[in-house]
């Protein structure tokens, strides 16, 4: 595959670099990382034109009221859409997703490759669903400009649609690395004919034990193609992936390893665990949307509950949520229906829902890259946010060694409910809603047994939310 694109030969220059290696592995003398970070170039008056993004992406992302490209997408640009391969690192909410999403879609275009059925001609592997849905909803509409087509494939659902997908032929995969291996076992796809791949969140797949369903992915796809890989940090194992799958890359860092963000307010509220509640209620309860984050799920079920029986009303997401449930979830969330979501650290990556504008930490978390992850469901895109962690007399220390970790100087105060400080962070109370009545109970089968499906064996018509999850 020779890609017509005016930068081919530097391309071709890397490619010879590669050669004499099988797909996927790399020679003990492999290059390395350039250990200089590319400056981030300005972004005045930069257009995505000026960057070498084709017209018809230009006028699909005006369409969608983008113009103006973010610092990370500034800087990584020129090198993707020329082909190289690249390491790029930014915060969480620094558009990295249409920074890789762009040269993607336009370098498949340009090439020679043609769509087949079961081999797609690009891969992004990310770590949760919610995040394949994310980055589907960018690169979708960019491919469809380019007349390509882009599907996503992830475990928690069933894998028919996602089999007829592959069947069909399609550009742009966007897949969880569990759900991808079993389909490949099962003989539904084929990743030899991949041009492109992306890492999204690298760290995240390593924080979540993927690295290994990684590594066999990549040594899959051929060699030669181009890579990049998107990671906050270069940490847990990332910086290995860097040096076997990527070839003289080039890295650009638009944030620092802790990038606390210059638009976000951290506060810190200590409260007594008895008043913990009732503060965290009125947390909750003003006219803007807000994430809240708990340690468990069973945590974020209950407080979901809680806070809706008390005139909040607030959704749950979490992993023992079916696929249609935490879809269901998030668009009454992204939609107004509801303002607050409770959430564990599953919702910290990949959730982007405009205007949060205040973020919870209930439960603090374990660790300053959660924090920071959690931290950056609100302020995105330079729009401002607040960021409050409630903390009792014995999670201080915890606290404070968080906020050091993380970069962060937070604002601290000593509450009890009806304080002022508690409402000069949410604003005004929204008005109280009644909750719904409860569903009449199901009556029993016979003899008192569940009923079953009429003419089903037991367990007939179950959805695949009752499926093991990978």
């Amino acid at each position: 595959m020779t890609p017509h694109h005016p930068s081919a030969p530097a391309r071709e220059g890397a490619r010879r670099r590669r050669g004499g290696r099988g797909r996927g592995t790399r020679p003990a003398a492999a290059p390395q990382p350039r250990p200089e970070t590319s400056p981030t170039p300005p972004t005045d008056g930069a257009t995505f034109a000026d960057l070498g993004v084709p017209a018809p992406l230009v006028e699909a992302l005006a369409a969608d009221g983008i113009t103006a490209p973010f610092p990370i997408q500034v800087a990584t640009l020129p090198d993707t859409l020329a082909g190289r391969d690249v390491l790029g690192r930014g915060r969480t909410g620094s558009g990295k997703t249409l920074a890789f999403g762009l040269p993607l879609v336009a370098r498949l275009a340009a090439s020679d490759g043609r769509r087949q059925p079961r081999r797609p001609r690009a891969l992004v592997l990310v770590p949760t669903r919610e995040l394949a849905n994310q980055v589907a909803a960018v690169v979708d509409p960019l491919a469809r400009a380019l007349g390509l087509r882009a599907t996503t494939v992830f475990g928690g659902v069933g894998q028919n649609p996602q089999v007829q997908a592959l069947a069909a032929g399609v550009d742009v995969l966007i897949a969880c690395p569990g759900r991808l291996e079993d389909l490949i076992g099962q003989g539904h796809a084929d990743l030899s004919a991949v041009e492109v791949t992306v890492l999204d969140e690298a760290d995240h797949m390593a924080d979540l034990g993927f690295l290994p369903g990684v590594k066999r992915l990549l040594d899959r796809t051929p060699a030669t193609g181009q890579r990049l890989l998107f990671s906050a940090t270069l940490d847990n194992g990332v910086d290995v992936l860097v040096r076997r799958y990527l070839a003289d890359p080039v890295t650009h860092s638009v944030d620092p390893a802790v990038a606390p963000v210059a638009t976000m307010t951290h506060h810190v509220l200590r409260v007594e665990a008895a008043d913990k509640p009732a503060v965290v209620r009125e947390l909750a309860s003003g006219l803007g949307r807000s994430v809240l984050f708990t340690r468990t799920k069973h945590q974020a079920k209950k407080l979901a509950r809680q806070l809706t029986a008390a005139g909040v009303p607030a959704v749950d997401l979490h992993g023992n949520l079916s696929q249609n449930a935490r879809e269901r979830n998030l668009e009454a969330f992204s939609n107004g229906t509801t303002r607050v979501l409770v959430a564990t650290d599953i919702a910290a990556r990949g959730i982007h829902v405009d205007d949060v504008a205040l973020v919870v930490h209930v439960d603090p978390p374990t660790e300053h890259k959660a924090y920071l992850h959690r931290s950056g469901r609100t302020a995105r895109a330079g729009a401002g946010g607040t960021v409050v962690t409630v903390s009792t007399p014995e999670q201080a220390a915890e606290v404070r060694t968080l906020a050091r970790q993380a970069g962060i100087t937070p604002a601290v105060s000593v509450v009890r409910p009806g304080a002022p400080e508690i409402s000069a962070l949410t604003g005004p109370a929204a008005p109280y809603v009644e909750p719904a009545p409860a569903p009449p109970p199901q009556p029993a089968g016979p003899a008192g047994g569940r009923r079953r499906r009429s003419g089903g064996a037991p367990g007939a018509g179950r959805t695949s939310a009752g499926r093991a999850r990978r």
